[in-house]
């Protein structure tokens, strides 16, 4: 064995721990700047005393808090719930997000073999089966609104055949380019997507809004980065309890309230746009200074749900 060789033999275990060593750090705590709570103006709210909203839980995936946020534990366990909200309202009733719907076998064999690989899904009752069997009248719901366009945030839509689907322009832009991760946002024939627009002006530090009702009780804000058309949905009940329903701009709480974004691995397979995130992630730590109260609900923490009133 000649000198050289010994030294490459040497070498490229060193080389081999370095890169290991570098990869866990990308799952270390590293927050994001300091911002100071939002100090902007409160937005006037009239919600209608017959308004509530009521929380449907579709199914969870298992996962854990290190491939949430930067600085989750591998050993801390959680639950990821799949989940729809009904905001129930004299003027018309709107589904954030559909969760897991009755074709959820076929859509998630048609992920990626990698991703069904890493992912087991527990499947619930789907949002209309749930809806259905409390005798929910269908007439009375005016849209579904979407967080974005993922696969587990629409896979319930061909649920709902004659519900318009509300996105974003650029959602919708997104529905039609964004190759295999929209496959099953594209591939819904039943899904009326409409598209609507951000008329109002700001809102709680983000610079658009769309006010559903026209009362202050649903806000709409963009908030692009996990795709380009993603958004927020803020809800003000007539109790004067706020929710802000922030899809998967974090994935977990602590993304928001410790400012820690996803960890290199997930950030790189599912943000469309990471600064994008740090940005709308540092615009909700500011509120969450702000207001203590406010109920902020990631698509897949069960913990805050757990908080909601269940159908």
């Amino acid at each position: 064995m000649t000198r050289r060789t010994k030294r490459w033999l040497v070498a490229i275990p060193i080389a081999l721990a370095l890169l290991v060593a570098l990869f866990a750090r990308t799952f270390s705590a590293a927050p994001l700047p300091p911002v100071p709570p939002y100090a902007g103006p409160t937005p006037s709210a009239t919600p209608p005393a017959g308004m509530r909203v009521v929380h449907l839980p579709t199914g969870i995936i298992p996962r854990n808090a290190a491939i949430a946020y930067r600085g989750g534990a591998f050993s801390d366990k959680r639950d990821f719930t799949m989940s729809a909200l009904l905001v129930k309202h004299p003027r018309g009733d709107v589904l954030i997000d559909t969760g897991f719907g009755r074709g959820i076998d076929a859509q998630f064999a048609s992920m990626p073999w990698f991703f069904r690989a890493g992912s087991k899904l527990h499947k619930g009752r789907p949002a209309a089966d749930q809806l259905a069997a409390a005798g929910y009248d269908a007439k009375n719901l005016r849209a579904i609104l979407l967080t974005h366009a993922h696969w587990d945030h629409v896979s319930g839509i061909p649920d709902f055949p004659d519900v318009p689907v509300w996105i974003t322009a650029e959602e919708r832009r997104f529905i039609a380019d964004g190759g295999t991760i929209t496959d099953i946002a594209r591939s819904i024939p039943t899904a009326r997507y409409v598209d609507y627009a951000f008329e109002q002006g700001p809102y709680l530090g983000f610079p658009r809004s769309y006010d559903v009702h026209g009362d202050g009780s649903i806000v709409v804000v963009p908030a692009p980065g996990h795709t380009p058309g993603s958004v927020i949905v803020f809800v003000h009940l007539p109790t004067g309890q706020r929710l802000a329903l922030v899809g998967d701009l974090a994935w977990q709480r602590e993304g928001i309230l410790e400012r820690e974004e996803r960890p290199w691995l997930t950030r790189t397979a599912v943000d469309h746009d990471p600064a994008g995130v740090r940005d709308n992630l540092l615009r909700m730590n500011a509120l969450a200074a702000r207001y203590p109260d406010l109920l902020i609900l990631p698509a897949h923490d069960a913990r805050p749900f757990a908080q909601l009133p269940p159908l």
